[in-house]
């Protein structure tokens, strides 16, 4: 069973936590993995692009011309894709990029990003991730203190904090700080893990994902 060491927020270690095998001891699956990002990128694009073909295109409703007897090639349009200010030929329109993965191949992926991360040291838990209140105005929305804590735990540049709640307060304490990308447990995703250099767990986070994926 892997097991991880346990930081609080000022990064002294506090205890030790055992991990799910089947989700954090797995071996990669890397053509699951390139699926899992594939399918997430495509569904980014919105696929609204689209050009006026000959028919859209407004005017042109006259034949420039007869069509023999004036030695120039024979048109019927204006608004043909050789002219200017015509319409397009074979142009873009509206579609779908959508790419559907099937449940156990999503969590194929998600065990297999989770067990990279664990076994290329990219992992760190803090035992607990709660907003600090600010000296000066009393607030609890404190960007220093959540710098400072990323940086007592070793973690820098492009770095994931998975939350198991959406706490306002933390969420954007850490939203003004370059590289750093908050999550919830219920919306984390293989794309995420993998494009960040450190995975920052809050310990609660942890127990939620074993909650729901643990048979």
């Amino acid at each position: 069973m892997p097991s991880i060491k346990v930081v609080n927020m000022s990064g002294a270690e506090v205890g030790t936590l055992d991990l799910a095998e089947s989700i954090f001891g797995v071996e990669p699956n890397k053509a699951v993995l390139h699926a899992a990002v594939r399918a997430y990128l495509l569904n980014q694009r919105q696929g609204t692009q689209s050009t006026l073909t000959r028919t859209e295109v407004s005017g042109g409703g006259k034949k420039p011309w007869r069509q023999k007897g004036t030695g120039r090639a024979r048109q019927g349009s204006t608004r043909a894709p050789q002219w200017t200010h015509g319409g397009v030929a074979l142009g873009p329109k509206p579609r779908t990029y959508r790419v559907d993965l099937n449940k156990n191949t999503k969590r194929v992926a998600m065990f297999s990003a989770l067990s990279a991360k664990l076994a290329d040291n990219e992992m760190i838990v803090v035992d607990k991730i709660e907003a600090v209140k600010n000296e000066k105005n009393g607030s609890l929305y404190n960007t220093k203190a959540m710098v400072a804590m990323l940086s007592a735990v070793g973690a820098s540049s492009k770095v994931l904090v998975v939350l198991a709640d959406n706490t306002a307060e933390v969420v954007k304490s850490f939203s003004n700080i370059a590289g750093v990308k908050t999550t919830q447990t219920n919306n984390i995703n293989v794309y995420d893990i993998l494009n960040c250099n450190t995975i920052v767990f809050a310990q609660d986070a942890v127990k939620k994902i074993e909650e729901v994926y643990v048979k």
